[in-house]
């Protein structure tokens, strides 16, 4: 007789492929404030006082950690240009192109140099500018990614959905009002010249855990406990 037992359902590759492209932007923007502090730390710049935190995460262009600095920027720009999202999806398309230009931008255009350090000849007040607009770009397509994009469905209502959907939804919307609430901070923080290293970094790693979520980062610690486990 045949065997009519259900065959089980893997991942087709653009599946695969979409979800590793996922992870490796994840994976870029959490990496991103400690390694450019630590880099920093072991190369130590004269005029900036070793393993102190640089007013912001951008201010790091100034460092030793110049080359990580602009290294994953042009990673992760290059990542969002190319990500194409659900086949179908235009607005996938449109927000990682506008948040790998902006990235791009941002890594090309730095912000000011921080005190202890010489201006470079070539930097203008209208460098900074361009730096801060595209730093606020980049950071709306992430939020856009985050509270919009990664949580739309084909099934209309959320009850509907299967739990781990579900629960991706949620970490992408508690990431996507943790940015908001960090951008909120970083700016006022400006305003009142104050550090916005702190706001910047947790807004950068709510980004990299949303995209981690999204990419469904935690199945193979999940594989793995159910092997162990004896589970299915």
């Amino acid at each position: 007789m045949p065997d009519l037992s259900p065959t089980p359902t893997r991942d087709q590759p653009a599946q695969l492929s979409l979800r590793a492209h996922r992870l490796i932007i994840g994976t870029v923007g959490l990496m991103l404030p400690a390694l450019v502090y630590l880099w920093a730390g072991v190369r130590p710049t004269t005029g900036l006082e070793p393993w102190k935190v640089l007013w912001s995460v951008s201010a790091y262009y100034y460092s030793g950690a110049v080359g990580v600095f602009v290294g994953l920027l042009f990673g992760l720009s290059l990542a969002l240009f190319s990500y194409r999202g659900y086949q179908g999806v235009l607005a996938d398309r449109i927000v990682g192109g506008v948040g790998g230009l902006a990235a791009l931008v941002v890594a090309l255009f730095p912000t000011a140099a921080p005190d202890g350090v010489p201006m470079p000849a070539w930097w203008k007040a209208g460098t900074g500018v361009i730096h801060y607009v595209a730093a606020v770009a980049l950071f709306v397509s992430f939020i856009l990614f985050a509270l919009w994009l990664f949580r739309k469905s084909d099934t209309p209502r959320r009850r509907d959905r299967p739990p781990d959907k579900r629960l991706r939804d949620d970490i992408c919307l508690a990431c996507g009002l943790i940015m908001i609430a960090a951008v909120v901070w970083a700016g006022v923080a400006t305003l009142l010249t104050k550090p916005i290293f702190l706001p910047e970094s947790i807004a950068i790693v709510a980004f990299a855990v949303s995209w981690l979520a999204k990419g469904e980062a935690h199945e193979p610690v999940m594989r793995a406990v159910r092997k162990l486990t004896g589970g299915d």
